[in-house]
């Protein structure tokens, strides 16, 4: 038998500060500023959707620490002890993301429901200007990530969340003028329950993947089955067994298999080429491959479909 690797890196730390993690210090510092404008207009306007906006801000000003931080770990070099370095840092970030979220949308929900049964009153005009001053900071943020979310999980989980705030503070507004307009006190309790479903629509499909991709399970966007075809398919190749396929970070994948090749070993250019196969086709980029010529006297008991 013969184990062959091979992997490519994508270092995205040219410099030392990249613009992904310019968007993140910008982000961060704006949505504090916002955070503290949204309480001090909060309690003087008495309006339960500002201060629900401004702890969900709050949440969202960690989760951008989180994601960052992540970010800054998934570079650190591998180590005789983390073998894969920090990677799957970015992973972990992008669950506690999604859970600090969810506990926002539970206490969110509960405040709107009493301000709900008892109406106060709020100032609306106020509510308007805080309001579309988010809506301002949250796109801005959004945009600065927009181009680092469309390959990782845990970007994309912040960009998500500014859009969702954007949404948010635009659904503040109206809130604002109907209460102005139309007198409706409980438009703000109204409003408060609304961020929290905004929130948990935003959210749900974030923790999932999240969850699944801790789990170590086939990232969203590969088709295993694809990915065996190739593989059966290469010359000399009549079994593919022991295939796994995970995601070493939030935009990193990594597959592991066994080729029998009866022939015998096929040479390193052969190897060589697959692992380029599978970064083209699939991004793919670190695959570890063993090949085997099929023994009678020495199978591999890996080859069952059952056994890991």
């Amino acid at each position: 038998m013969a184990n062959h690797e091979h992997h490519s890196h994508h270092d995205h730390a040219h410099g030392s500060f990249d613009p992904t993690q310019r968007a993140f210090a910008v982000g961060v510092t704006l949505n504090l500023i916002f955070v503290v404008v949204e309480l001090f207009f909060g309690f003087s306007a008495n309006s339960l959707a500002l201060l629900a906006d401004a702890g969900h801000n709050f949440s969202d000003v960690i989760g951008l620490l989180i994601a960052w931080g992540a970010l800054v770990l998934a570079k650190r070099k591998p180590s005789e002890r983390f073998t894969y370095g920090l990677r799957s840092s970015t992973i972990m970030a992008a669950l506690a993301n999604a859970m600090i979220l969810l506990v926002a949308v539970g206490g969110i929900v509960w405040e709107g429901v009493h301000r709900l049964s008892a109406p106060e009153a709020v100032s609306g005009s106020t509510m308007i200007w805080v309001a579309l001053l988010g809506v301002f900071i949250n796109i801005s943020t959004a945009l600065m990530l927009h181009h680092g979310s469309k390959h990782d999980i845990n970007v994309r989980g912040a960009f998500l969340h500014m859009l969702a705030d954007a949404a948010v503070s635009v659904g503040v507004v109206l809130a604002g003028l109907g209460m102005l307009w139309l007198g409706w006190l409980w438009l703000d309790g109204a409003v408060s329950i609304l961020i929290a479903v905004v929130i948990l629509w935003s959210t749900w499909s974030l923790f999932r993947e999240s969850i699944n991709l801790s789990l170590h399970a086939v990232p969203a966007q590969i088709d295993m089955g694809s990915v065996r075809d190739y593989l059966a398919g290469l010359p000399g190749v009549t079994e593919v067994h022991d295939l796994h396929i995970w995601a070493m970070s939030t935009t990193e994948i990594a597959l592991t298999a066994h080729l029998l090749i009866p022939a015998g070993h096929p040479g390193d250019a052969f190897l060589h080429d697959v692992s380029d196969g599978l970064g083209k086709h699939f991004h793919i980029h670190h695959a570890t491959l063993q090949v085997e010529i099929g023994s009678s006297t020495v199978p591999c008991r890996l080859a069952p479909e059952h056994v890991v």
